[in-house]
């Protein structure tokens, strides 16, 4: 249960076709999903697993500019996977705590969105994690922008971090994911604010299967992020329709109405409070502060006060 041995790009495959096509197929978008996974179908083409690294998206790095000295390129949708990581890092180089039973890793994007589009991938990070995380403990929840929280303690973590590569000029988009599966025991720091899909769940996971279950979902959300660009930039799309993705969001989080605390690094730096009263069109957070004005934050992160 702590090992991802059986999570391989094939078996990926075999779980995007004979799983989740079908259930996105009964969903709202219907036969759409077919064209959908297919955009996605990019993520988890490459999957490398190792016993222990540093950190995942370290390597990550690594291995594109040593593709790029040798005039290759780093297959997109390429995800590095670790049974623990010794140097893992969350937003603002917090420590993340990751020993063997978690699903810690890093998707490699080559990105070809335009920046609308682009501006969502970290959204569609928790939309994906906590659609997986579902299947075992329905009353999930996404906080903004993608932390997924059961019972209001944080289950799984996302760090996006873009940048371009010095030999070939392309855009990269390094998705670093955390999740607690079966990992059990926390630092002290840790042990009100964290929690796992096992122990929420009382019974241990399938930690391939679950690994699965994710990319799948992964698959599927970014493949509607790059369905709903080229279907708008095609006309066959309203472009002023609220974008499905967005509107799934809004059904997964509980941020919405709360009282929360914000700022740029909330941890050791809040700026104010404010009540969450919607998010925009690009995944902006609404907020009406305590003298009834209003502000829309597009980076940063949010507590909730009750």
């Amino acid at each position: 249960m702590t090992s991802t041995v059986g999570l391989t790009a094939a078996r990926l495959r075999s779980y995007c076709r004979d799983v989740e096509l079908p259930a996105r197929r009964s969903g709202p978008l219907g036969r759409a999903a077919d064209e959908i996974m297919r955009y996605g179908a990019f993520v988890g083409s490459v999957i490398e697993r190792h016993k222990r690294l540093e950190r995942a998206m370290l390597l990550a790095r690594e291995q594109i500019a040593v593709r790029e000295r040798a005039g290759e390129s780093v297959v997109s949708g390429t995800t590095i996977i670790a049974d623990s990581l010794t140097g893992s890092r969350g937003r603002f180089a917090r420590s993340w705590h990751a020993p063997p039973g978690g699903l810690w890793g890093t998707l490699v994007v080559v990105n070809t969105l335009l920046p609308p589009s682009f501006r969502l991938l970290p959204m569609v990070a928790g939309i994906a994690c906590c659609e997986a995380v579902r299947d075992y403990c329905p009353a999930a929840t996404v906080r903004w922008i993608n932390d997924v929280l059961i019972g209001g303690r944080k289950v799984g973590g996302f760090l996006c971090e873009s940048f371009i590569g010095e030999g070939s000029g392309e855009e990269f988009c390094l998705i670093g994911f955390g999740i607690n599966v079966n990992n059990e025991s926390f630092p002290e720091e840790l042990r009100d604010d964290a929690t796992s899909l096992s122990l929420a769940a009382g019974t241990a996971v399938d930690l391939s299967e679950f690994g699965c279950r994710f990319l799948a979902a992964l698959t599927f959300n970014i493949g509607l992020l790059y369905y709903h660009e080229d279907h708008v930039l095609g006309q066959r799309i309203d472009a002023g329709a609220a974008h499905p993705l967005l509107l799934r969001w809004r059904e997964l989080s509980d941020s919405l109405g709360r009282s929360v605390v914000y700022g740029f690094d909330v941890i050791s730096r809040p700026q104010y409070r404010a009540v969450v009263t919607g998010i925009d069109n690009e995944g902006g957070l609404c907020l009406t502060l305590t003298d009834g004005s209003r502000i829309v934050e597009h980076s940063g992160e949010i507590r909730y006060l009750m």
